[in-house]
């Protein structure tokens, strides 16, 4: 089983669709009501419902996941019945598989009602017709820049190697900017406010400061930051506090901040790289719809 327990929970949609092929006698029959077993259409959609809560019983590696709606639509057509099913949850992963399984076992049901009056029926398809929800859904364009500031005294001085910029430089290639630059600073309010502020003058998109964020003396960066910022967003450190404290409860004593400079959005992390890989995992790439707002564009 895929371990998701580093994925963002959103909202996660399915539709498949099923066939079953059957004689023009058997269709007439379930149109007029003359099936002996019942109405196999309402069994058919319990089969679907029942199915779809169930998936992770039959499918060994799918994962057991809320499921907030199943819906199910017959079309009886010349000489098929064609089963449309629609899954919903608010999720870490995908329902392609519940979906699937239930449209299955609706087609699976109707053949079972079906069968003493129909030999030749034939279920002839089980696919995925459209998914929805995750990261899939925002695709990141090329062509934007960000910058990387690290604030540690003893990266400064040579005597600590850097692994949180470096997360965040590769993290930020992968999500296909263009240009990433680098700088290490101490944990001095000057030197961080001056890095800063010259990337907002050169109009970078991204700027992801790490470092100096807790409550020890020397942690300044958010005050070195905050006065640069014209408008903040609190939603952006609302999302990063809530997906690290999840996942390590020391992540309340963070003190992060973002906001917009200018054409920038900046957002100032904790120093730690599992910090910095949480950063790019929970916020990326929905942040990067802000540098389409900036130039006026509008929320998808």
């Amino acid at each position: 089983m895929r371990d998701v327990s580093f994925k963002n929970t959103t909202l996660r949609t399915a539709r498949a669709r099923a066939e079953l092929t059957a004689a023009p006698d058997t269709l007439l029959a379930i149109r007029e009501g003359r099936i002996p077993k019942g109405d196999p259409l309402s069994v058919a959609k319990v089969a679907a419902v029942v199915a779809a809560k169930k998936t992770t019983e039959w499918i060994p590696y799918c994962h057991n996941i809320p499921i907030e709606f199943v819906g199910v639509e017959f079309d009886l057509q010349a000489d098929r019945i064609v089963v449309d099913v629609c899954v919903t949850s608010v999720a870490k992963t995908g329902v392609e598989m519940e979906a699937m399984t239930a449209a299955a076992a609706a087609v699976l049901t109707l053949y079972d009602m079906l069968k003493m009056l129909d030999e030749e029926m034939e279920i002839v398809s089980v696919k995925l017709l459209e998914k929805k929800g995750g990261k899939s859904d925002f695709v990141a364009d090329g062509g934007w820049t960000a910058g990387v500031l690290v604030v540690s005294d003893r990266a400064s001085q040579g005597v600590y190697e850097d692994r949180s910029g470096e997360i965040l430089v590769n993290g930020l290639r992968e999500l296909q900017a263009s240009d990433v630059q680098k700088l290490v600073v101490p944990d001095e309010e000057t030197a961080i406010r001056g890095a800063v502020a010259g990337w907002i003058a050169a109009e970078v998109d991204v700027i992801l400061v790490t470092g100096g964020t807790g409550i020890a003396p020397r942690d300044r960066t958010p005050e070195a930051v905050r006065h640069l910022l014209e408008l903040e967003l609190p939603g952006v450190v609302e999302t990063l506090r809530r997906y690290g404290q999840d996942r390590m409860r020391t992540a309340l004593f963070s003190r992060s901040i973002a906001g917009v400079a200018g054409s920038s959005v900046i957002v100032v992390l904790p120093g730690s790289p599992g910090a910095c890989n949480d950063a790019l995992t929970a916020l990326f790439p929905s942040v990067l719809h802000a540098k389409g707002m900036l130039a006026g564009g509008s929320h998808p």
